[in-house]
This record gives C-alpha cells, structure tokens and sequence, in this order.
C-alpha cells in the first residue's frame, strides 16, 4: 500500500512561524523607536518647561488683553465718539439742503456745546468714527471752496463700502480740477469710476471723459463715454452721449 506523504508541511509551518516572529521583531522596533522618540519629547518638555510656560502665558495675556481691549476701551470709545458726532452730522445734513456755509462751519468745528467733525478726528483717532468725520470734513471743505484741505481729509478715509469710497475718491478728483489740477483730477475719476455701481461709475466716467477731452486723449474720452452708453444706458449720463461719442470720435482725426 502506498503511503501518503506531507510534502513540505514542516518547512511552511516553520516558515511562518519565522515570519510572525519577525512581524513581532518589527513591530517592536517600531514601539521601541516610538518609545524612544516619546521619551526624547518627554525629556525636552521637562528641560524647556519653564519656558513653555512662561509662552503660554504670554500668548493667554496678549488674547486676554486684545478681548478687555475691545470690550473695555475700543467698543466705548467708538460708542462714545459715534454720540458726540450725532450733532456734526445733523448739521452736515442740514448745511447739504441748504448749502450754508455758517452751517457747514459749525458742522466741521461745533459750537459751545457739541464736538464738530475735526474735534471728533483729534479727540477719537483710530476709531470708526473718527474715520467717517475725515469724510465729512473733506466733503465740507470741498463744499466751502477749501480744496487743499478737502484732498487732505478725504486721502485719510477709508472704507469697504464701494458707493462711500467711490464719492471720497470722486470728490478728490473734484478738488484737483477746482484747482487746475487736471491731470490728477482725471487719475481721481478714473479710479473712482471702477466701483462698477449705477450711480458713480457713470457720473465719474462721464467727468472723466469730459477731462480726456480737456488733455486731448481722445481715445480714452470714446472708450468712457462708450461704457456709459453700454454699461449704463438708464444713468442720467446716457442721455446724450452718442453726441460725445462723436465729438471724441472726429477729435481723434
């Protein structure tokens, strides 16, 4: 009778067996490295603890102090700053219907009982309001004919609103031509037109091809008076541009 033989039966079950033992030698050296690295972090942390600390600290102090900052101080003052301006902006309103210079004076420098716009700008620098007041006395200063002051008040103003910083960068280029300044008035225009809005992109694109005219840069004056009439055809500005279109046009030969 023929006697069956396990083949091989040793050699694979040795073979695996020096197999898990040397996946369990592997991953012991792993564990072991990973030990060795954790003890190495752990002995850093002791060596460095006092510094570490003493960095947490100062990080848990600098957000304590920028959040009592502006709870305790910024918040108030912007309130504060914002009440003592309701009167200048009241009279800035007023002095608009009107268009009083008395009243513009009292809007920019008060009267006995109220801050005026420029008591605002001294007495809450850094502060919204103080930042809108810059607006409103470069808006009074164009309006009572003092231009290099109007420049100087509305180059501090800043602002994400596109309507509110389009009128500031506008009025600027309104006080350059004022004074003769036509080059700068028409950077000012141009610039301002860009706030893609249907009510100062055409106005400013309008002042600006009106200036290109001026400076003889006729091909510039069509390219604006072309977007009023594609872009804003509704505007005010559109009503007769296709005669400044024209006139830009037979300029230019």
């Amino acid at each position: 009778m023929a006697t069956y033989k396990k083949r091989g039966f040793k050699n694979k079950a040795a073979s695996s067996k020096a197999e898990a033992l040397e996946n369990k030698s592997t991953t012991a050296n792993v564990f072991n490295t990973l030990d060795e690295g954790s003890s190495k972090t752990q002995q850093w942390v002791e060596r460095n603890q006092n510094k570490i600390l003493g960095l947490v600290a100062v990080i848990s102090i600098v957000v304590l102090g920028v959040f009592a900052y502006a709870k305790l101080i910024k918040e108030p003052k912007e309130s504060n700053a914002f009440n003592n301006m309701y009167h200048a902006q009241k009279k800035f309103d007023e002095a608009i219907l009107i268009n009083n210079d008395s009243v513009y004076n009292i809007s920019l420098n008060g009267d006995d009982l109220n801050m005026g716009m420029l008591d605002i700008i001294d007495e809450y620098a850094g502060t919204d309001a103080a930042n809108l007041a810059s607006y409103y006395s470069g808006i009074i200063y164009l309006k009572m004919n003092d231009y290099s002051n109007s420049i100087k008040y509305l180059s501090k103003f800043n602002s994400d609103d596109i309507l509110l910083s389009s009128l500031a960068t506008g009025s600027i280029g309104d006080a350059f031509a004022e004074l003769n300044q036509y080059e700068d008035a028409y950077d000012y225009y141009v610039k301002a037109s860009k706030s893609d809005n249907n009510y100062t992109s055409p106005m400013y694109l309008y002042k600006a091809g009106l200036l290109a005219m001026r400076l003889n840069k006729f091909k510039r004056a069509e390219e604006y008076f072309t977007e009023i009439k594609k872009d804003y055809p509704n505007s005010s500005e559109a009503k007769n541009i296709d005669a400044f279109i024209s006139k830009a046009v037979a300029s230019r030969k």
